[in-house]
């Protein structure tokens, strides 16, 4: 039996989110919309730091760790619901202490991370007080990591890593970074790859290029190509065993395709809000836009669309919940949650921004940036063509070819045994007509 239910006591944290990141995190976006990923100017500290105050003590803040890493220890649907609403406004994670990558991170060092490890990076991220990135995307490679070049070599006790990651997000004004290089290329496809925490300002990392997501003024995040240079890393940089980095990686990229696909829910739940009371507002032709039978075809396919994807995304949290963390069957509606989430950002999204007209193609609504992001659903973590193939691999392992050459159901083959099985009751049949007849 499915149940996405929470406890009484979680849906009014769930209405004091909903009033909060209106109240108070919407206007940080509107004044500050690139600071979010920044060591914050004292000036800017105090306006955030008693915002993420008042998230800590409703016992909210970095909910997506346990207790003994400072957080509540939420399981997946907590955490979609509340990714479902702070997901509109870009200072939302922040504020609650879940923005990426550093929740990724912040989840592999967890996991892997030996206790010096958890007390130099983990407890400063999961405090607030400096962010990170994940360098493994790579210029040729993309995010196949069979297809990596990055290498780090062992040379007495540090290890030393040459090559070039690109689209490393936050590099600038992270504090560490996270990379994925071959250590064992002869090694099985998936053991060839190790994790390493580096520090940003380690000798031999260079910013061959400051790449900005389209559209984005310079101020914003950067996503770097970076060249290590023979960058050395001490032993105790490796994170977790050699040659386990794919799966390392697996267990980061997991979680966050859950909480990208519930961010896409949130996005277009905000831009179908905009988009329903635009359409109650507007006159055209001397009736309500919204009575117009296309305008209510558009509301009702983006109304359907929203409600069957976020069913599809609450079952597969729930399934994480309540089965074996991520099975088989949680990492097929992983994948195919992937692939729909690219799709609703862009559809619901589109529909909304051509109801407004010329006023949603303009600066003064928030479209654009929305607009822009929706190609990104279908890129991040992964593009959406392996999730394609991945989710078909693993559908059909639940299925089994014909024993022969015609398909099971092939009707003449049916019926044949139909008729063998039930030969007594059609003799009597045929007899019965013939009497009647």
């Amino acid at each position: 039996m499915w149940d996405f239910s929470t406890e009484p006591e979680f849906e009014k944290q769930l209405e004091w989110i909903r009033a909060f990141v209106t109240e108070e995190v919407a206007p940080l976006d509107l004044l500050w919309p690139h600071h979010h990923h920044k060591q914050p100017s004292p000036w800017l500290k105090k306006v955030i730091d008693p915002l993420k105050d008042a998230v800590r003590e409703r016992g909210l803040w970095a909910c997506h760790l346990g207790p003994e890493l400072g957080g509540q220890g939420f399981g997946q649907v907590k955490l979609c619901l509340i990714n479902e609403i702070i997901s509109p406004f870009s200072w939302g994670p922040t504020i609650f202490g879940v923005q990426g990558p550093d929740t990724g991170n912040a989840e592999i060092i967890a996991h892997y991370g030996t206790p010096e490890q958890k007390r130099r990076y983990l407890q400063p991220l999961l405090d607030g007080e400096l962010f990170s990135a994940f360098s493994m995307t790579e210029p040729q490679g993309g995010a196949d990591p069979l297809g990596f070049r990055c290498a780090a070599v062992a040379d007495g006790d540090d290890w030393v890593i040459t090559g070039e990651k690109f689209f490393t997000s936050n590099s600038e004004d992270a504090a560490f970074l996270i990379v994925m290089a071959v250590t064992d290329p002869d090694a099985d496809p998936h053991q060839r790859m190790s994790m390493f925490l580096v520090p940003r300002d380690t000798p031999g990392i260079e910013t061959v290029r400051r790449t900005r997501y389209m559209g984005e003024p310079e101020e914003a995040m950067d996503h770097a190509l970076i060249r290590y240079n023979g960058v050395r890393v001490p032993a105790e940089g490796l994170l977790g065993e050699r040659g386990r980095g794919f799966e390392i990686a697996q267990t980061r990229l997991s979680g966050g395709r859950i909480h990208h696909a519930m961010r896409a829910v949130g996005q277009a739940k905000y831009a179908f809000d905009m988009a329903c009371e635009r359409v109650l507002s507007r006159v055209l032709r001397g009736r309500p836009l919204a009575d117009q039978q296309l305008v209510q075809q558009a509301i009702t396919e983006s109304y359907a669309q929203i409600e069957q994807f976020r069913l599809f995304v609450m079952r597969a949290a729930w399934r994480i919940d309540h089965g074996d963390g991520y099975n088989h069957e949680v990492r097929r509606d992983i994948a195919v949650a992937k692939v729909l989430s690219a799709r609703i950002a862009h559809d619901v999204t589109q529909r909304a921004m051509h109801l407004h007209g010329a006023l949603g193609l303009s600066n003064e609504m928030p479209f654009g940036q929305m607009w822009l992001l929706a190609p990104g659903y279908g890129i991040w973590d992964g593009p959406t063509e392996s999730h394609v193939s991945a989710a078909a691999r693993l559908i059909l392992r639940e299925h089994e070819p014909a024993p022969a050459d015609l398909p099971t159901q092939w009707l003449p083959a049916r019926i044949e045994a139909a008729r063998s099985r039930y030969a007594d009751a059609l003799a009597e049949q045929a007899a019965e007509e013939s009497v009647t007849s």
